[in-house]
């Protein structure tokens, strides 16, 4: 049930590059234009998701997660029918305050449903990349048909999600007494290292957003960007898998450090292959940058052990959404020389993940996790 409730919260996040080629060709709107509408689904959602980690350390406050929902997709709906930039730009900023308000309470409760397992926080994971995977396929065929005049019907899964969800809410929340927050486990949380991990995922949140902001464009929009965006999201799913999975047989920082030596070739592979076979390597990009996605929550936590909450705050949200901070650089580049150069730029950032990567170590883990 979190599972199904994060892939409703991450559809939202999903909605907004699917909706970008239908800004450009029904308003007008620029590259620069179309990532300001990226960066407002991430700024304000960067800005604040610390906030709602140290929050959620203090206090429990388990009925935020459908609040969250039904805000993420009430933006996105308003902001398909507003005829101005600004309120455009508003509607999708309150979308990203949705989703900065959903992440650190689910992963703190997803750690207490997963018991420390890294498969099964895996499994909590595959449920936001699902949740990203399918936004182009429901939103390409819905606003093709009514235009931006449809997306109010983008709220329902957001009201759907939020009730689906309750029961595991109830039943996770029920055994917490009061809405304080428990004793701080035992533990010293080591802050240098769980900055170098931030990092980490910040270099892998640049190269993801941009992909996902402007892959579709590239691929030549419509039916063929539709496609190339549910082949990037589709991918995540098999790599947030496989990274679980790796990580219980090789360890988290291992994987992490392989799946960014591999992310490398797969995203210079995007840029360079030529026809359909862009394809191919828009699917390796995304499997090599999702297979380390879980394993940096559990790192993260396992980092702060008396801070839980401020680390899923940052390594589910605030670090993947501060990458479109970038966009509006990518779309710059793309305006100034071609999108292939804006997209080729990208290549170094998964090396500079993989660089700091190496500079991690395996933390001791938290009682339980396997």
């Amino acid at each position: 049930m979190l599972a199904a409730g994060h892939a409703t919260v991450d559809f939202y996040q999903g909605v907004v590059p699917a909706m970008v080629p239908f800004l450009v060709a029904g308003r007008g709107y620029g590259y620069v234009a179309v990532s300001g509408i990226v960066l407002a689904a991430t700024l304000l959602s960067s800005i604040v998701q610390p906030l709602f980690g140290v929050l959620t350390d203090k206090w429990r406050m388990p009925w935020l997660i459908p609040l969250s929902m039904v805000l993420a997709g009430s933006g996105v709906a308003i902001g398909g029918v507003t005829d101005s930039y600004v309120l455009t730009w508003l509607a999708v900023a309150l979308s990203g305050l949705g989703v900065a308000a959903y992440h650190p309470e689910s992963a703190r409760l997803a750690r207490i449903a997963s018991e420390g397992s890294h498969v099964r926080m895996s499994w909590f994971s595959l449920g936001g990349t699902l949740g990203f995977a399918s936004a182009p396929v429901l939103v390409t065929p819905l606003l093709s048909a009514g235009g931006l005049g449809a997306s109010p019907f983008l709220v329902l899964p957001a009201l759907v999600g939020a009730v689906v969800t309750l029961p595991a809410i109830r039943a996770l929340a029920g055994g917490e007494s009061g809405a304080r927050a428990a004793e701080p486990v035992a533990g010293r949380d080591d802050w240098p290292a769980f900055a170098r991990l931030t990092l980490v995922i910040v270099f892998r949140s640049v190269v993801y957003v941009g992909l996902s902001a402007f892959v579709a464009l590239y691929m030549g929009g419509g039916a063929a960007g539709a496609v190339a965006l549910f082949v990037l999201f589709a991918g995540g799913a098999v790599g947030t898998v496989a990274g679980g999975r790796l990580a219980s047989r090789w360890g988290r920082v291992r994987t992490m450090r392989l799946s960014y030596a591999l992310a490398v070739p797969a995203v210079a592979g995007v840029v360079l292959a030529p026809g359909p076979l862009a394809y191919v390597f828009v699917a390796a990009s995304s499997i090599a940058l999702y297979a380390p996605f879980s394993l940096h929550v559990t790192l993260g936590q396992d980092l702060l052990p008396t801070r839980v909450g401020t680390a899923g705050g940052v390594t589910l949200g605030l670090a993947v959404s501060v990458g479109g901070l970038a966009s509006p650089l990518v779309g710059a580049v793309a305006e100034a020389a071609s999108l292939r150069t804006a997209l080729a730029c990208l290549i170094v950032f998964p090396v500079l993940a993989w660089l700091l990567a190496r500079t991690l170590r395996e933390p001791a883990p938290a009682p339980g996790t396997r």
